[in-house]
């Protein structure tokens, strides 16, 4: 009994945490500028570093967020100032004499709408927290509130939960705080409600859309995540759209998306199911990222990157599944699916960096991956070959299992057994794979993973009844090894393919074409190569260093179309098992049966 009074004493001489308190007041939104206020609870630290995050979730790269942050000062819980200094690019020290409440004040500019970290003008604030909201270590898993004081006609969406007004919210730490975004101004708001949980589609600005149609299909999506997960981790789930220009691209939150798109791209049925497409990616990665994630980003470290080898799995394989759920939902149909399957396949084998870099390497240098002509030259993608080796992986478990297990299995056990706030690395996966298949796939991960893979796609479609071809009427015509774009009378070279014809020929990025055998250059280099025979010798005249120079090059021989993912018209019956379980739909060609 003695102990236990001691123990009531010890923890009544230490009163639990006041919560940390934000306000942001949009002052001058013509300009972009807002106030923060954050009010820390009582320290008794001799000092208190405040840091403002260097990066944002979902977006692999530092972004130096403090360059918009004036005016700091901080103040005690009288009214005093304090003492600070800046020990780092995005960390002020507020120096304590004495234990006390930490309020601090300072003003962010706030115009990186493409980035979607800030932004604020006269019509709407979206408010991610890694832009605007600084926070401390030592308060870092403390509850929180957040004000808005906005205009009047104003309205605030997001997933945090209400906190007694309309402008309020709250959260249990700083990290929901960060994944749970904020789009406040003047916007519509739409809701509904699927199998039991609420949903929210709330878009700023004006555009071409269909909101029938969108609220139509994202209560067909909803339903999709129990194909693959056992529950869902959330309650209440916002969409959040912005229809605008110069901005485009999206990320998942918590709870949450932010997708942004021109306000044009709507309409058009493959401007459509870009979107949706998106839509299903960030609700896939309300699992896959916010439920489970690679060791690497346990816990988010806000202020340095966080590496994984990993990503491939993290941003790759939730591109490949996204066309899962929006067939099996009825969304889009098999030749649409098919469509955006062969644009993928095409641009990898595009893609030189394809032979350099495993999905493995590009996962670990996201974080320095730059793209442009070098990238491609070198480097891959973790969504796009990602999305191809996760496609790899599941057909051959497919064809190992005869199409009783699948790369989707793997991902409901890495829920189930590595959800946050655990994790799981390369060896996770490899033990889940053993175990689902009876097979030891360490070897196939060396070849596929670890190396940069090859990708057979006749083998690869040949098991789930595809094709890879080019469609009729395609004919061999003269090619340029890389890719330019106008400019004026010229063409300037955007990339060039390593160990192609241009490459060879000694040509590269910035070079402005003039002519082809003294024939000018067209506004394309499509049009240009119309004008000569496929492996036809030129002397190609072109400007460099504001010098006219010359080179020879041979033109290469390719396809006037592109080789295009088809159904075949009598699969056999394994193919239409293996598709079905590979898809969750039938084969189009189902009972057309070969023998």
């Amino acid at each position: 009994m003695k102990k236990i009074c001691s123990l009531l004493f010890a923890l009544s001489a230490f009163p639990a945490l006041s919560d940390v308190e934000y306000t942001l007041k949009i002052t001058q939104p013509e300009h972009h500028l807002g106030e923060v206020e954050i009010t820390f609870p009582k320290s008794a630290q001799a000092h208190l570093d405040i840091k403002l995050a260097d990066w944002r979730t979902g977006r692999y790269e530092i972004l130096n967020l403090a360059n918009g942050i004036r005016a700091f000062d901080a103040n005690d819980a009288e009214g005093r100032e304090l003492t600070w200094h800046k020990i780092d690019k995005s960390t002020w020290r507020v120096h304590l004499d004495s234990p006390t409440e930490v309020t601090v004040n300072y003003q962010v500019y706030a115009n990186e709408l493409g980035l979607r970290a800030r932004h604020i003008d006269d019509s709407h604030a979206f408010v991610d927290a890694s832009g605007f909201f600084m926070f401390s270590e030592s308060f870092r898993n403390e509850p929180l509130t957040v004000e808005m004081q906005v205009p009047g006609q104003w309205r605030s969406v997001s997933g945090m939960d209400f906190a007694g007004s309309e402008h309020r919210f709250s959260a249990a730490n700083f990290d929901v705080l960060v994944d749970s975004p904020i789009e406040s101004g003047i916007n519509q708001l739409h809701k509904f409600r699927v199998d039991g949980r609420d949903y929210e589609l709330v878009i700023w600005g004006e555009g071409n859309y269909d909101v029938d149609l969108m609220l139509s299909d994202l209560k067909k999506l909803v339903k999709t995540g129990s194909l693959i997960w056992q529950g869902y981790p959330y309650e209440r789930y916002v969409f959040m759209v912005h229809a605008t220009s110069g901005a485009r691209g999206a990320t998942e939150h918590l709870n949450s998306t932010i997708i942004q798109r021109h306000r044009d791209a709507f309409a058009k049925r493959d401007d459509y199911i870009g979107f949706i497409a998106t839509a299903a990616h960030e609700f896939i990665h309300t699992w896959n990222v916010k439920n489970y994630r690679p060791a690497g980003l346990v816990p988010y470290d806000y202020v340095n990157p966080n590496y994984s080898d990993l990503l491939w799995l993290a941003e790759g394989s939730t591109s490949y599944l996204e066309g899962f759920l929006l067939l099996s939902a009825g969304i889009i149909t098999h030749e649409e699916y098919y469509q955006g399957l062969s644009k993928r396949i095409n641009r990898h084998l595009k893609t030189p960096g394809r032979e350099i870099q495993s999905v493995a390497q590009t996962s670990f240098d996201k974080w320095i991956n730059q793209g442009g002509d070098h990238g491609k030259n070198f480097s891959t993608n973790i969504y796009s070959e990602g999305a191809l080796v996760s496609m790899m992986l599941d057909i051959k478990l497919l064809d190992d299992s005869d199409g009783k297990v699948s790369y989707r299995d793997v991902h409901a056990l890495l829920a189930k057994r590595h959800a946050l706030p655990n994790s799981f690395n390369s060896q996770d996966v490899l033990d889940i794979l053993k175990e689902i298949s009876g097979q030891d796939y360490t070897q196939w991960w060396a070849k596929n993973i670890d190396t940069p893979f090859i990708l057979d796609v006749d083998a690869l479609f040949e098991k789930v009844g595809l094709t890879y071809q080019y469609p009729a009427g395609s004919e061999v015509i003269a090619g340029f090894d890389g890719q330019a774009k106008s400019n004026g009378e010229l063409l300037e070279l955007s990339h060039v393919a390593r160990n192609g014809n241009a490459w060879q020929a000694g040509l590269t990025s910035g070079d402005k074409l003039v002519a082809f055998n003294k024939h000018q250059v067209r506004n394309t280099l499509d049009k240009t190569m119309a004008l000569f025979e496929p492996g036809q010798k030129v002397v190609v005249d072109f400007i460099r260093r504001d010098k006219l120079m010359s080179t020879e090059m041979t033109l290469s021989e390719v396809q006037s179309k592109p080789k295009q993912v088809t159904a075949l018209s009598q699969p056999t019956q394994r193919q239409q098992i293996l598709y079905r379980a590979w898809m969750g739909v039938a084969h189009p060609n189902a009972g057309q049966t070969s023998q």
